[in-house]
């Protein structure tokens, strides 16, 4: 029977994308696993892959299609000895499988009230309850012995494909749901005080452009409101002399030329943040609506702008990794985030995010919390600033202003100061990362 290849959700915060180019056409054959189109979603463009096999029978939606919403259907996929008769029902049932990317875990999950002309053959269960699984799974758990009835399916309304079925044990009773796609945070209500009609027409006199927003945009506006509402934020600042790891850099830097490896004083941050999250380990610590995650490993975001937008790429154990890896990772994340070729896993998670506004200019700012993290911490510019010693005596230095933004439900005041702390005692006394 004709199966629908449902629009999926390549991202948590997915709800609709573009399908920039289709890699198959019409009549040709493929195999679960095999690329089908590009798709562009609100962060970056992927690659989607069949789940199942058989012949594309119709391509629902034309390349370059903006707006295409999660789970609704884009093509029809022919399985051995279908019909070309077979593509009108499935194509007709395509409303009714559309559902919001925040129900869906992946693109092919189960699909409440599917039109039951698309539902694909099935079998029995003992209790009478129909298994929907395609005939090669159906073959495969035959051969290997397997009970369909305990084996939860991946693919299109909860169907069994290949991938459920291949390669597992037949004395177990299985269960291979699709791994779920991490859950976004609700997004909170957009404000409508201001109504679209009402704004124009309170500027109706005057010449104005409007600009639509794609999908990274009302993602970066639902996010950000959410968390600037939610999150009872409280502000930290600091002051760091940064002369010392100036020089240090240069002499690493200079060390450095002949491996093709130039630090910036943003990895040096980067470096000092995950150090400081060992040195004081109940603040290195998620959100959880109900609980506090606390993590054991230093993860850190750093904030990427983008044309449109920005990303905030992970550094995953930057307590354990030197400054010339931390230089490396950072130049070909921060590379790739501009492209949007970022994977969702490179963006998603960490548990504390480092902004640094300081290479434009900026001197102080508070940045807003990356839920579900703890903190976040603002960069500003490093300026040549008079200063007081402990003898009393003044001086020139290089001063550069932070703030760290701190989720009170996660970090308390004091707990606050001492990472901050700990951040400050690691950028002014460079050479302590090294050891």
């Amino acid at each position: 029977m004709a199966l629908e290849i449902l629009m999926p959700a390549l991202s948590p915060t997915m709800e609709e994308g573009s399908l920039a180019k289709w890699l198959v056409a019409e009549g040709d054959r493929v195999q679960s696993g095999d690329l089908l189109a590009e798709i562009e979603t609100d962060k970056a463009t992927m690659e989607f892959e069949a789940v199942d096999e058989g012949v594309i029978g119709k391509l629902l939606v034309a390349e370059g299609t903006a707006n295409v919403k999660v789970n609704s259907a884009i093509a029809i996929l022919l399985e051995d000895g279908d019909s070309a008769d077979a593509i009108a029902a499935p194509a007709q049932s395509t409303k009714a499988t559309a559902t919001p990317a925040a129900e869906t875990s992946t693109a092919n999950a189960p699909v409440p009230n599917a039109a039951p002309s698309a539902a694909p053959a099935a079998l029995s269960s003992n209790d009478g309850m129909r298994i929907f699984a395609s005939p090669l799974a159906r073959r495969i758990a035959t051969d290997q012995g397997l009970d369909l009835a305990k084996i939860t399916g991946s693919g299109p309304k909860g169907r069994i494909v290949k991938a459920d079925v291949s390669g597992a044990p037949a004395t177990a009773a299985i269960s291979t749901a699709a791994p779920a796609a991490p859950t976004p945070m609700a997004s909170a209500p957009r404000n409508e005080a201001a109504s679209v009609t009402s704004v124009e027409t309170l500027y109706q006199e005057r010449s104005y452009t409007t600009v639509s927003l794609d999908g990274m945009r009302r993602v970066i506006a639902d996010r950000l409101t959410q968390a600037k509402q939610t999150i009872p934020h409280f502000y930290l600042r600091r002051d760091i002399q940064l002369d010392t790891l100036l020089k240090l850099r240069s002499e690493m830097n200079a060390g450095l030329t002949a491996r093709g490896v130039k630090l910036s004083v943003n990895d040096f941050i980067i470096k000092a943040c995950a150090m400081a999250l060992q040195s004081v380990p109940a603040a290195n610590a998620v959100w959880a609506g109900d609980r506090v995650l606390q993590m054991e490993a230093s993860d850190i975001s750093v904030a990427v702008a983008i044309e449109g937008g920005l990303f905030t790429p992970v550094l995953l154990d930057a307590d354990r990794k030197s400054l010339s890896t931390l230089a490396a990772e950072m130049k070909d994340l921060a590379t790739r985030a501009r492209s949007r070729k970022l994977a969702p896993h490179e963006y998603q998670g960490g548990s504390f995010s480092i902004s640094n506004l300081g290479m434009m200019g900026i001197d102080n700012f508070d940045a807003v919390i990356n839920p579900p993290q703890g903190a976040i911490l603002a960069v500003g510019a490093g300026k040549k600033r008079p200063v007081v010693g402990a003898d009393g005596a003044l001086s020139v230095a290089t001063v550069m202003s932070v703030t760290m933004s701190v989720d009170h439900r996660v970090i308390d005041g004091a707990l606050g100061a001492e990472l901050l702390d700990a951040i400050v005692h690691n950028l002014e006394h460079p050479l302590s990362m090294l050891a």
